[in-house]
């Protein structure tokens, strides 16, 4: 009976198809417009303030960085980074940090997508998972959001706005591969298309700097563009298994990435 059972399971496995979502961003085409930032704002009910560059009160999922190689003109050299939720999956003895933390299971990986979700009604902000998160991409609700007159109306009804107390961060646009998904049954289908699901952030960069899709499908153009020599993702040495990567030809980014400390660390600053 038992036998019966497991075989039966791993039949199941077998036709369930899985999907890892990730990103690939071209550093070397990013000129820090800051238009993936208001696109993920606009898409997910981000609320803001009348000065949002205060950085300890703005809520960002994603959050563009500016760092130089430190040397004086005319040697002087920029680059802008943009920084959503890394999604990362661990590897081996490593776990995604955030899930590993969270008392709640407020917070989870997703071996369907790839993606680590937030369950804000399960939330209640310890805020141990943005203590965890090597990438700061979380960041703490402290107040219940409001909104300039009329603007409500404008909300995107696909994502639950969020209360106080509760932990937030980027969620590469689930709501949008559920919408996907449900289209693709609706025409009797169980494969996506790459353009089907893609993030407000991807679709929003006017210098084409994003590119989203499935990391483990040959035909999605994130798959060859993250085997790139020039390729990297942000604190490797980490062990965390990011799935946004990046792309730069100039080796100081790239030690950057790899490096948040000393002296590099000084050229860090917020866009």
């Amino acid at each position: 009976m038992k036998e019966a059972h497991h075989e039966a399971h791993e039949h199941h496995g077998a036709h369930k198809k899985t999907y890892k979502y990730g990103m690939v961003v071209d550093l070397d085409k990013c000129t820090g417009c800051g238009a993936c930032m208001v696109a993920c704002m606009a898409e997910n009910n981000l609320p803001f303030r009348k000065d949002n560059s205060d950085r300890m009160r703005s809520q960002l999922w994603m959050r563009v960085y500016k760092i130089s190689n430190g040397r004086p003109f005319p040697d002087t050299d920029i680059c802008y980074i943009p920084r959503p939720c890394q999604h990362c999956e661990g590897s081996g003895h490593h776990h995604t940090p955030c899930v590993s933390v969270c008392p709640a299971t407020a917070t989870d990986y997703s071996h369907e997508t790839g993606i680590v979700s937030q369950v804000y009604t399960r939330c209640f902000g310890c805020r141990y998972c943005m203590a965890a998160c090597p990438y700061h991409v979380r960041v703490f609700n402290w107040w219940d959001p409001t909104w300039p007159k009329g603007m409500k109306k404008y909300l995107n009804p696909d994502v639950s706005v969020r209360m106080r107390g509760v932990v937030e961060k980027c969620s590469f646009c689930y709501h949008r591969y559920q919408r996907a998904k449900n289209k693709a049954y609706a025409e009797g289908r169980r494969e996506l298309h790459e353009d089907e699901y893609q993030t407000a952030c991807t679709q929003a960069c006017p210098a084409g700097a994003i590119t989203f899709g499935d990391l483990k499908n040959p035909e999605h153009k994130v798959h060859e563009l993250k085997k790139s020599p020039y390729a990297f993702r942000l604190l490797e040495k980490l062990g965390t298994n990011p799935k946004v990567y990046y792309v730069s030809t100039r080796d100081w980014v790239r030690k950057a990435g790899e490096a948040y400390a000393g002296e590099e660390g000084k050229s860090v600053t917020h866009a």
